[in-house]
């Protein structure tokens, strides 16, 4: 039986099925220990399962309690979860081999169970109901509102007027700002023909979903749906062109290929249309928990492919000053074939 400790959030709910701000938890062999402060323990113990709950108000100094009492010789942790001072006071004195283990919760999380792909399926549904919620906005009130109140109202429409939290900050972006991946809204505002980029995703159950839609806009039919009618012929181009490489690798992908090789199903059709170098990011990344897990979908990464994998495939062309397209969506791995959640 392993040993270990975690402090990241995702990771230790993983676990047990409940987490909060202030905790470290530790598995040693088949016990396991949850050490909060006593703003959580009434919570922890009503959720946390398959733990002993430890209330403390110094958790470095009760978590060396513990591990001395232990006897153990080795601990794994990942040193994304620990300060370098945190991590410092905790080995001090103890005379235990701590065993770096890089992304270790999210390694164990990169095959999805049948129970979380149901749990991320409604979560792609829910927030597919947001995009919809969203685009009824557009219609009815979004001619000549800047990106930034677009913005706040992917946040209200998204999350179902507060019902559920955001997987992220999302993205609203028209015309040119949509050349920029990860563009911040600004005071430009929405006219008749625009290209307009909404990226976003809710979380269910902890769950994220996330998914991008590149839009014509027009204020009658205006919709988040893959079929787009631009009036701007070169938008129309480049659009037609993303959908073809992204249908191109949902429709291909296979467990067993690289996720260098699935990372190719988008880009070669991207490179042969002579668009590569304005596809700057990799094609995808896990989704669970976490808003970007395991596996990294890009040209370098020899992971191979499992059922039960669930990550993005989202290609992009983003042609600087004029504007950018992604088309993203939210697969599974079932019976050898992508399925869109």
């Amino acid at each position: 039986m392993e040993n270990y400790i975690l402090r990241d959030e995702n990771a230790i709910y993983y676990e047990c099925g409940f987490s909060c701000d202030n905790v470290i938890f530790i598995t040693l062999g088949s016990e396991s220990f949850f050490l909060t402060d006593a703003r959580y323990v009434l919570e922890a113990k009503e959720y946390a399962r398959n733990c002993s709950i430890i209330e403390s108000s110094d958790l470095i100094k009760t978590t060396k309690e513990l591990l001395k009492d232990s006897k153990i010789k080795k601990l794994t942790f990942d040193p994304n979860d620990f300060t370098y001072h945190i991590y410092k006071t905790l080995v001090e004195d103890l005379d235990i081999e701590f065993i770096e283990e890089l992304n270790f919760s999210k390694q164990k999380r990169i095959i999805k169970s049948d129970d979380e792909i149901a749990i991320l399926s409604k979560a792609a549904k829910l927030g597919k109901e947001g995009f919809k919620y969203l685009a009824k906005y557009i219609r009815k009130n979004g001619f000549n509102q800047k990106e930034q109140l677009l913005y706040f109202k992917a946040i209200e429409k998204m999350s179902q007027t507060g019902k559920f939290d955001l997987s992220f900050e999302p993205i609203v972006a028209i015309n040119e700002n949509a050349a920029k991946p990860h563009a911040l809204p600004t005071k430009k505002k929405l006219k008749l023909n625009d290209l307009l980029l909404v990226d976003a995703g809710i979380k269910y159950k902890r769950y994220c979903s996330d998914r991008t839609c590149t839009s014509h806009v027009d204020f009658e039919t205006f919709s988040f749906k893959r079929e787009q009618n631009f009036k701007n012929k070169k938008h129309q181009k480049i659009y037609d062109l993303v959908y073809k490489a992204q249908l191109n690798a949902i429709n291909n992908a296979r467990s067993g290929m690289k996720a260098s090789q699935i990372d190719a199903l988008t880009r070669d059709v991207i490179t042969k249309a002579g668009y590569g170098k304005y596809f700057v990011h990799s094609t995808g990344h896990g989704v669970g928990l976490d808003i970007h897990e395991f596996p990294f979908i890009n040209s370098k990464s020899d992971v191979i492919i499992e059922d039960n994998m669930v990550f993005t495939i989202e290609p992009g062309i983003y042609l600087p000053n004029e504007f950018g397209v992604r088309i993203e969506d939210t697969i599974a791995m079932i019976d050898g074939k992508a399925v869109i959640l």
